[in-house]
């Protein structure tokens, strides 16, 4: 069981895509109405790294993407943010990086997303190989990547060598039913990397497609921390979120707003805890400030773009009444 003490080095190596994402302009137009989109960086853990170098911390990403124009904005945007690239590879070929087409808006809210060929699964062994991993706080992955060859194998053999180095391992399982070629393989991967891990996060409906039954999703985390995580994070939306731990549970509610979009949340509420906890604040403390931070980023246009600051999360938890109750 790896020293969660670690964190408090706040500089982390995450595993999984960076690609592009496209919102129609101005908010509130749906895709099939616009002549004018904004561009902006995308991808789970390249928005993870983000919300992370937004609060201060350091961030390394490893992956691939494609050898074009494409992903070669998504290594500017990197750069923009100060999230380190020096493990990610440009890969040619037919491979193509992630493209997401995503409304600011609510109600009938659409996103398409854009996953054939993708370049992220062209990670390899030698790729995570040759991470130092001695020199970074924790790794963190999201679940996207265990959903083909060899990005999944090249995963669990750097789970394996973070392990042998001490480092915590934190994963935000973050189906995405379109990436998989089964949700009998989905649910048997995401067990594994979790039982691996010593944080999980995920959402009621994530937790559940993993027991097998929607209806015991709770009880899977449950089982997670009785036998090998440290801190499970069960999100139930606007219900809030149950944090577990191998000590006890407790609830915890959101911040209400007037939300644009219902996309980036996730990435925004691991930033936000990452970044309390390697600040030493106590668990529900950490919980809370993530929670403020997706709040703030579906307030927004954009994910990368949307992560707040320290100082705009400070003026939001202080001018925002507080949480609900649980």
């Amino acid at each position: 069981m790896a020293d969660l003490n670690r964190l408090k080095g706040n500089s982390f190596i995450i595993i999984g895509r960076a690609g592009m994402d496209f919102y129609p302009d101005p908010p509130g137009t749906k895709t099939e109405d616009a002549t004018h989109f904004t561009a902006c960086l995308g991808g789970s853990s390249a928005n993870i790294g983000v919300a992370i170098t937004r609060h201060g911390g350091q961030a390394a990403l490893v992956t691939a993407v494609s050898d074009d124009a494409i992903g070669r904005f998504a290594l500017n945007q990197m750069d923009h943010y100060g999230v380190d690239r020096t493990h990610v590879r440009s890969v040619g070929g037919e491979a193509r990086n992630s493209l997401a087409v995503v409304e600011s808006r609510v109600e009938d809210h659409q996103s398409v997303i854009y996953r054939n060929g993708a370049a992220d699964f062209e990670m390899t062994a030698q790729d995570v190989a040759a991470v130092d991993y001695d020199t970074y706080s924790a790794l963190i992955t999201t679940g996207t990547v265990f959903a083909a060859e060899p990005s999944r194998s090249a995963t669990f053999q750097a789970f394996d060598i973070a392990r042998a180095a001490g480092l915590p391992l934190i994963f935000d399982v973050d189906y995405r039913p379109y990436s998989w070629p089964s949700a009998q393989i989905a649910a048997e991967t995401y067990s594994r990397a979790a039982a691996m891990c010593d944080i999980i996060i995920g959402n009621d409906v994530e937790f559940g497609f993993m027991a097998g039954d929607y209806d015991k999703g709770l009880n899977k985390a449950r089982e997670l921390v009785a036998t090998t995580a440290q801190i499970a994070v069960y999100k139930m939306g606007e219900e809030g979120a149950i944090t577990l731990t191998p000590d006890g549970e407790f609830r915890t509610g959101i911040y209400p707003v007037t939300a644009l979009k219902p996309t980036g949340a996730g990435d925004s509420f691991m930033g936000g805890f990452i970044a309390s906890l390697a600040a030493g604040r106590d668990l529900k403390q950490s919980v809370l400030r993530g929670s403020a931070c997706a709040s703030i980023v579906v307030s927004r246009v954009g994910c990368a773009p949307a992560m707040p600051t320290p100082a705009e999360l400070e003026d939001f938890l202080s001018s925002h009444p507080g949480p609900t109750t649980p």
